[in-house]
């Protein structure tokens, strides 16, 4: 399993980066499958410097949010109006309820059948997995305004762990179990950030990471602009020795045991 941060930054795009979207690549027989999980504002170009965007097998989308979802718009656009034609299966898009009526309210003047001529949506439930190719991913449940998942993605025995935006909750532990790569939310800053139930901060996501038990390696992201990734990570690491901070075009290679 191959995971590669197109975005890391958190609320929206920032100087440096795009706003969240992580793609896993998988190498199977004579094939490589490819998921996308969120594809937030500015995130579009990017990616497409790491794969043909016709080659993508599913998109997965962890809530509403337009730094999780905005450029969904730009990838109907680039498959429905292909001078070489839209490809002749739908790609799946998989997110909460009303993902696609959401996404469709962002685009103004739709034509008949909408999005739904490229994309065929498929609604979430915490803890039902879905499957993908030779890849699994089981959804959960976590703690933000909105209706919102995080992912746990196997594959060959390899997981990842990739929190969405969330402040701390029971999920975690499921969601973080013995991954090899944990993505976590890091938005707020201990200290300046006081209100709960939106994000997690530093010390949060590095507490939840290790109550999990089993977990390699964790990296957080989700930083919006205006934090600084030093302090995040000084935050976690008393909680989390060596802890690791997203950057765009990072590039995380996951084997089985």
């Amino acid at each position: 399993m191959r995971v590669t941060v197109i975005g890391c930054s958190g609320s929206f795009a920032g100087p440096n980066s795009a706003a969240s979207s992580y793609l896993v690549s998988v190498d199977a027989g004579d094939r490589t499958w490819n998921v996308l999980f969120d594809l937030g504002s500015g995130s579009l170009g990017p990616l497409q410097r790491h794969v043909d965007l016709r080659d993508l097998d599913a998109v997965f989308v962890s809530h509403l949010h337009p730094d999780h979802c905005a450029d969904i718009c730009g990838l109907y656009v680039a498959h429905h109006y292909a001078p070489e034609g839209a490809p002749v299966d739908r790609l799946p898009v998989w997110g909460p309820n009303e993902t696609a009526s959401r996404v469709a309210l962002m685009y103004h003047g739709l034509e008949d059948g909408g999005m739904d001529k490229v994309f065929d949506f498929g609604r979430l439930s915490d803890r039902v997995a879905v499957p993908v190719g030779p890849v699994t991913i089981t959804p959960y449940a976590v703690n933000h305004p909105v209706e919102a998942f995080g992912f746990r993605v196997q594959a060959d025995g390899a997981v990842l762990s990739y929190t969405g935006d969330t402040d701390s909750c029971d999920n975690l532990t499921p969601l973080m179990a013995d991954a090899d790569l944990v993505l976590a939310d890091s938005a707020f800053v201990d200290g300046r950030d006081d209100v709960r139930g939106v994000h997690l901060t530093g010390s949060r996501a590095a507490q939840a990471a290790a109550a999990a038990g089993g977990v390699k390696r964790l990296v957080l992201t989700h930083l919006p602009a205006w934090n600084d990734a030093e302090v995040c990570r000084a935050q976690a690491e008393p909680f989390w020795p060596g802890v690791e901070v997203a950057r765009p075009d990072d590039v995380y290679e996951l084997h089985s045991p």
